[in-house]
């Protein structure tokens, strides 16, 4: 006998009593089993988040459990929704010319690491077609100047509408997504940048930063708005860097602190771990 399916249960409302009662009882009258929960309370929003991991018995199916869920859910004015974990979420990634964060998302991918499908790997230029191909996935070169941006980007809502994407991740795409696209992606495309926005921004930011005799290093992974490289943070991390090394070296360390925090980010959206909160997140982990 095949073990029930499981599920995650991700809501957030104003605070208020009652909350963990009506949902662990709405779980309980059906006969699921909480896996595992986390909550949080936030007294400078007056909301409360939760996310409850849970297995259910057949026939419930996420649809049948959202549409129970929603008296409960307009009694406590929830955003909520319920997300099958036998279904991986549909990633599309985007890159420019600079590959260390495609690289180590494709491993992680490969290897089991990041639970989701990848229908397409989209790029203003033509350098890692080879790549997508390596690993058998499609392709799409999408070219891009002042006078072709609004073209190119329909031809990017159009392949994330007809590939169903649910995640656009930003693995050095350095191309800004016009106020449109942003919107229209809100809370589903993850980007990542360095850590030394807004202080030494353009070209060749680590020969910048050696310059100055930075310390620390880091990324931060954010989802994407149109204020750029202002929306909500996901994940942040740093290295601690000396006057011995050179720009090369800060470069090589700050490619590696990209990569890593931008697979947490993206994982932990996966699982369903990430709920927005205003300018901020909150994160399960």
């Amino acid at each position: 006998m095949s073990a029930d399916p499981e599920f995650i249960l991700t809501l957030s409302c104003p605070d208020t009593t009652g909350i963990v009662f009506h949902v662990s009882g709405f779980l309980f009258e059906r006969g699921c089993n909480i896996i595992d929960s986390a909550q949080f309370g936030d007294h400078s929003t007056g909301l409360f988040f939760l996310r409850v991991h849970f297995s259910a018995p057949a026939p419930l199916d996420r649809a049948r459990l959202e549409k129970a869920f929603a008296a409960i859910a307009a009694k406590f004015s929830m955003q909520a929704r319920v997300d099958d974990m036998r279904v991986k979420p549909r990633v599309v990634l985007m890159v420019s010319k600079v590959g260390h964060c495609l690289n180590d998302l494709l491993f992680r991918w490969s290897s089991g690491q990041l639970q989701m499908e990848i229908p397409a790997i989209v790029s203003n230029h033509a350098d890692f077609q080879p790549l997508a191909h390596s690993y058998r996935i499609p392709f799409f070169y999408l070219p891009v100047t002042a006078d072709t941006k609004s073209a190119q980007e329909t031809r990017l809502l159009e392949l994330i509408e007809r590939e169903r994407v649910d995640l656009v991740v930003l693995a050095r795409y350095m191309q800004i997504l016009s106020p449109d696209v942003c919107e229209g992606l809100k809370g589903r495309a993850i980007n990542i940048h360095h850590s030394f926005l807004p202080s030494f921004k353009g070209a060749k930011p680590y020969a910048q930063a050696h310059d100055r005799g930075v310390k620390l290093i880091g990324a931060t992974a954010h989802y994407v708005t149109a204020d750029l490289d202002e929306g909500p943070i996901i994940e942040q991390d740093v290295e601690r860097v000396d006057h011995a090394m050179d720009a090369e070296t800060l470069a090589a360390i700050g490619h590696d602190v990209e990569s890593v925090v931008l697979a947490r980010a993206v994982k932990w959206h996966l699982e369903r771990r990430v709920l927005i909160n205003g300018h901020r997140t909150v994160v399960f982990r």
